[in-house]
């Protein structure tokens, strides 16, 4: 099978590539310099020039604080970016595959969020993912899955353990968000269970995370602990941490459609923490 990703330098983009060329498909891997999703002709004539039989989208605007204050930007991306890909998908017969999130939700739920629930984002970054959700299903009504997944983290890109380990070398105290509740995905995790739906799809939206949840600050906790960091995390709320985007307060994800299964945060943390130790040597 042939497989088109798009997005394919970006953190979970490379995993893709790397399940999809261990699952031994023929993969073809496009880098944001090599196709700007936002430019309906040039999507068009990658799709066209590529044949594939599926397209994963992972060419993204993931700033979520950014998108507040350029919110064009990111739906020029998120939302009708993603609406060309399913387009260009479709005119040649191929399936899409496209990657969501858990900030689709308002997070006023106190269980886990279905893919029956309503969405309600109350940020701009996830008004332009879900306004793609929705370009998508209607550019591709019978032949696109759209994959959710949460607090996405992995060797190859900017994200949250990362960050914790770099601010405990400059300090031995870190505060931090005690009151959002997800589920930290490792991006390793999440890449093979694309493929998967890949090989063999189902029609509409998916929710694909890691199993268990947390808050951020239990994920930094956990992160220093598998680091081996004596830096001591501290606790807090939202509210004491103001940012430019509101994220859900809780956005756990599970499935009732029988989607593929992750494994536990904790493992994905621990996966991750290996793969960057040989990233690092």
């Amino acid at each position: 099978m042939r497989i088109l990703i798009t997005g394919a330098a970006g953190m979970l983009g490379r995993d893709v590539r790397l399940a999809s060329d261990a699952a031994g498909h023929d993969t073809v891997a496009l880098t944001r310099a090599q196709l700007d999703i936002a430019d309906p002709g040039a999507v068009d004539a990658a799709v066209a020039a590529a044949a594939p039989d599926v397209v994963v989208n992972c060419a993204a605007r993931t700033d979520v604080d950014g998108a507040e204050s350029h919110l064009a930007d990111a739906t020029a991306v998120n939302g009708a970016g993603a609406g060309h890909v399913a387009a260009a998908a479709h005119a040649l017969g191929a399936w899409v595959v496209q990657v969501s999130t858990d900030y689709v939700f308002s997070g006023d739920k106190a269980t886990p969020y279905v893919e029956s629930d309503a969405t309600g984002p109350i940020g701009a970054y996830a008004r332009s993912k879900l306004e793609g959700e929705h370009r998508v299903a209607g550019a591709a009504p019978d032949r696109h899955t759209i994959v959710r997944s949460s607090w996405l983290f992995g060797a190859h890109g900017t994200c949250f353990p990362k960050t914790m380990l770099r601010l405990a070398s400059e300090r031995s105290e870190l505060n931090v968000v005690a009151d959002q509740i997800g589920c930290p995905t490792f991006t390793g995790h999440l890449a093979g269970a694309l493929v998967a739906v890949a090989e063999d799809p189902t029609p509409g939206v998916l929710h694909v995370a890691a199993g268990g949840w947390c808050s951020w600050h239990e994920f930094a906790a956990a992160t220093m602990t598998a680091a081996g960091r004596d830096c001591v995390v501290h606790p807090i709320t939202t509210d004491q941490y103001p940012l430019p985007a509101r994220r859900p307060a809780y956005s756990v994800l599970r499935s009732e459609r029988g989607a593929p299964e992750l494994a536990n945060w904790r493992d994905g943390l621990a996966a991750f923490m290996s793969e960057l130790s040989q990233v690092a040597a």
